[in-house]
């Protein structure tokens, strides 16, 4: 074939370059990378590729035999340091690079696309021509997501790694591709009872062993799982079947191998030049440079990417404190303060209020998380009141105090009652979501299950106890795979998970268990309606450390749900809890029933309330409280 080069074809008008200088051009995706389209009748590919340290640049490929003197881009004479070509007869499936050879030291590099839409399984690593093509089947979804994703719907996610979740036994541990996903995640997902899934980065990056999380190829689902198409095949099957998808999405860092972002065109072109300011020491990867416009435009391109191109509805952003302090993870010395001497990133402030701010006005439906671990203020505010903007925050000190306490051996518990209920004294300062994810089941941390006091029956005891807390506790919710089955062993990304562990009855108990609490969670508003306002938490009892019990009720408009936690592996008979009314409470929820394993000590499905003055309330219920359990009752409506 004869792939003669134009240089008139153009996706870019005046107005794309001057936004794009501005670094409010947030659909990039649509004009930098390699497109397949038709010009003036004519086929082919055209390519553009921000360079602007360059001196020269060519396309080599498997259809020019890498020859990087045939098909050479031309620079824009409008200073916006774009090289672009069209390339007639080039098709979908093209292997390609981009050979750059810089103005500074005559450096010579031969990259990857950073807007390509698909790339070569790693460890190979061209970037391949490709055309996005798929014809949706979610339209009820898409109308309807609102209902699933605001604040006042329940929210409940299971976090995965695609890699690990299930593999293959009979063809060599081999990953599922992403239409082997549809098939064995949508069921399990439906009778396990999650609202979301969460994928860990399933953006393309070259290492196995970051779990996605050292990326350098931010609009492409990696190819180890299928094509573009597979991915949208797996979150349209996931929409038909009521499942949201939510996407872990890293702007904070990015892997360094050289056929990335890293010195991209000779030049610090993405990342900072200080290292002080574009290393980051603990994870060995490139700081974005987020006071540069066209980077910004990028890595919000990207969030957009997702929402505009996959049906998204969304985006878990990584490492939100490392974004935010310019000292994190760096000693004294190590760092650069902003020009008012503080360790605030001013920069990055902005880019995530700009970020936030794009996504919820083209996209009001689908939902922003904060992974972020510290006292940041106003993170789930909006901008125009000084907040960064998410819809949600991880709820870090939650998670760490509630394992510190579970850890305890319960003789000692009674000390530490303020360690189980400091949460609710800022549970309401932000939208909060309760996670428990896979950064707590790796790096020698354990299990969930093995983090649990006690012997075999105490540590299963303690985990139905945790999950029950954790569905009671004001908060949306996450937990990472093979949690909802108290697998022993830590998260091995290398290997499927430990599926066999259904054959044993304390483990099916464990699932039952979150099965029952996903139910219960979605029927009653009183567990998820106001999860972000003080009206719909009240203290019953927080006074019994002693006995290592507290009460409460989370409530709805016209609802209410008490809630009784023992701590302690003794039984409670005749437990006076002070309610609302003088009717029947129906037990919904007792985390020692046998069918989860449990020793089966409640309140034989209920009981009715008394005429005593307890904890400030006119009736009380005389309650059996079960070994390391949890109890939820509802108040029939009829009052005696």
């Amino acid at each position: 074939m004869n792939f003669k080069i134009d240089y008139n074809v153009s996706l870019f008008s005046k107005d794309d370059i001057y936004y794009f200088k501005e670094g409010t051009h947030y659909k990039l995706f649509d004009k930098l990378g390699s497109h397949i389209v038709e010009f003036n009748k004519k086929r082919g590919v055209y390519f553009a590729l921000w360079a602007p340290n360059a001196r020269f640049v060519s396309l080599i490929s498997d259809f020019n035999s890498w020859n990087k003197n045939s098909h050479p881009l031309k620079l824009r004479d409008d200073e916006s340091g774009i090289w672009e070509c069209f390339i007639e007869e080039v098709t979908q499936g093209n292997n390609y690079k981009y050979h750059i050879e810089s103005n500074i030291d005559n450096r010579i590099f031969q990259k990857s696309d950073p807007y390509s839409f698909f790339w070569e399984k790693p460890p190979k690593s061209s970037s391949i021509t490709w055309k996005l093509n798929y014809s949706w089947s979610d339209d009820d979804w898409m109308k309807n997501r609102h209902s699933k994703n605001s604040y006042n719907s329940p929210i409940s996610i299971y976090e995965l790694h695609l890699g690990s979740w299930r593999r293959n036994p009979n063809e060599n541990n081999r990953v599922l591709t992403y239409r082997e996903l549809a098939e064995e995640l949508i069921p399990y997902i439906k009778e396990s009872g999650f609202t979301h899934i969460e994928l860990l980065p399933i953006t393309e990056h070259p290492f196995d062993g970051s779990w996605g999380y050292q990326c350098i190829g931010y609009f492409a689902p990696t190819s180890r799982f299928g094509t573009p198409e597979d991915f949208m095949y797996l979150i349209d099957c996931l929409h038909q079947n009521n499942i949201g998808v939510i996407l872990d999405w890293v702007p904070s860092h990015f892997a360094v191998d050289m056929h990335g972002l890293a010195l991209f065109d000779g030049s610090n072109l993405y990342e900072h030049k200080d290292p002080k300011l574009g290393f980051h020491p603990e994870w060995g990867s490139a700081v974005f440079n987020f006071g540069r416009n066209e980077v910004k435009a990028f890595l919000i391109s990207s969030a957009m990417f997702w929402m505009d191109k996959y049906h998204i509805d969304g985006i878990r952003v990584d490492a939100v404190a490392s974004i935010l302090y310019l000292n994190y993870a760096r000693e004294d010395g190590n760092w650069i303060a902003n020009k008012y001497g503080g360790n605030e990133n001013l920069e990055a402030i902005e880019f995530l209020k700009d970020l936030n701010k794009s996504i919820y006005s083209d996209y009001p439906d689908t939902i922003m998380i904060a992974e972020e671990s510290t006292a940041w203020p106003m993170v789930t505010k909006p901008p125009y009141l000084g907040g960064l903007g998410f819809g949600l925050k991880w709820n870090m000190g939650w998670m760490h105090d509630s394992l510190k306490y579970l850890s305890r051996d319960p003789i000692y518990r009674k000390y530490y009652q303020d360690q189980i209920t400091f949460s609710i004294w800022y549970a309401f300062n932000e939208n909060f979501m309760l996670s428990l994810s896979h950064d707590e089941v790796v790096h020698m941390k354990g299990s969930l299950i093995n983090k649990m006091a006690g012997d075999y029956w105490q540590k299963f005891a303690n985990l139905r106890l945790l999950y029950g807390y954790m569905f009671s506790h004001p908060g949306k919710k996450l937990l990472f795979m093979g949690c909802e089955f108290a697998q022993f062993t830590e998260w091995n990304y290398k290997s499927s998970l430990d599926w066999h562990l259904f054959e044993y009855s304390a483990h099916k108990g464990i699932f039952n268990l979150i099965k029952d609490l996903n139910t219960i969670y979605k029927s009653e508003e009183a567990l998820y309606k106001y999860d972000e306002k003080r009206k719909g938490f009240e203290w019953i009892s927080v006074e019994d450390s002693e006995n290592s019990i507290i009460s409460y009720l989370r409530k709805s408009y016209k609802e209410s749900i008490v809630v009784v936690c023992n701590f302690t592996p003794k039984i409670r008979d005749n437990y006076k809890v002070g309610v609302d009314k003088n009717c029947f409470y129906k037990e919904i929820f007792n985390s020692d029933s046998s069918a989860y394993g449990g020793s089966n000590v409640g309140n034989n499905g209920g009981i009715y309330a008394d005429n005593y003055w307890i904890h400030n309330k006119e009736f009380a219920i005389n309650l059996t409280l079960p070994p390391l359990g949890i109890i939820m009752l509802k108040a029939e409506t009829k009052e005696l």
